[in-house]
């Protein structure tokens, strides 16, 4: 399997598990920048790797009068300082082949938007800028159909992949996971990476109403992905989910974040002492 060096953190190939986390969109300066320290603090506890992860643009709402970030440069600049402060790579999505080369300058990891996730254009504008690239796997997408997605950015010359499960389309509303998919996708030799956060949102339904998700079962499928082999997590994570300004109802609250990680490291060094059992 192919690793991925990002700043300080490698994530893959039996390395220990590593964390992606911040809130869901950029707000203001102090919630960002308290969160990011706080995540720093407890991931420097349990000795776990962080990529701190919160996006400039949000351009998939259900109205066009919610808050979308803060916008590109302003986004960047407050990106930027979450790196000078704390020392953390920082991820964040692109949505168009424009925003790419300048994100590029800030950011560590690229990341593709489910729903963007077909999209030649980004990716490839994504993978020439020799930055990690990060595709989360459109929940309408076979995690076999993922090759083609790599097939992209490696013939640009970048094999610095990632790889992210957040679900797959069950209905029209309802997401599930597929625990096959992690082992489906990592067969392709990149690290995979676990977003449970995105998975039990409730579609259709607004991310501030309570109704537009189900966090508790966030542990159990945080857990069983861990169980099943994955090599990061990702985690949406808000010092006050209620008033959150994007995905409130889908956060994982950041003052129950330690709590979940010392479960999930402890499965994650159980399944990685031991012999993988092959057919």
């Amino acid at each position: 399997m192919h690793t991925v060096t990002i700043d300080s953190v490698t994530i893959g190939d039996n390395r220990p598990l590593a964390l992606i986390a911040g809130p869901c969109v950029l707000e203001n300066e102090k919630i960002v920048l308290s969160t990011a320290e706080s995540i720093r603090e407890i991931t420097q506890r349990l000795d776990m790797p962080f990529i701190f992860k919160s996006s400039y643009l949000k351009d998939n709402r259900s109205s066009s009068a919610t808050y979308q970030g803060p916008g590109l440069e302003a986004g960047l600049k407050l990106l930027q300082r979450v790196k000078n402060d704390f020392g953390v790579p920082v991820i964040s999505d692109i949505h168009s082949v424009a925003d790419a080369a300048p994100a590029a300058e800030v950011l560590d990891v690229l990341q593709i938007p489910a729903y963007l996730s077909m999209q030649t254009s980004i990716t490839v504008a994504a993978a020439r800028t020799g930055r990690a690239v990060n595709v989360k796997k459109g929940q309408f997408l076979d995690p076999g159909d993922v090759r083609n997605i790599i097939g992209k950015i490696e013939a640009e010359g970048n094999r610095r992949i990632l790889l992210t499960e957040r679900g797959s389309c069950f209905g029209y509303h309802n997401l599930v996971v597929d625990m096959r998919a992690f082992q489906i996708m990592r067969g392709f030799g990149y690290p995979v990476v676990f977003d449970p956060t995105h998975a039990i949102r409730v579609y259709g339904i607004s991310s501030s109403d309570p109704r537009g998700g189900t966090p508790w079962f966030v542990p159990s499928l945080s857990r069983a992905g861990v169980a099943a082999g994955i090599d990061a997590i990702f985690i949406e994570t808000h010092p006050d989910c209620s008033s959150a300004l994007c995905d409130a109802a889908s956060m994982w609250p950041l003052q129950h974040l330690e709590a979940l990680l010392v479960q999930l490291k402890e499965v994650d060094d159980l399944v990685k002492s031991q012999e993988p059992i092959s057919l």
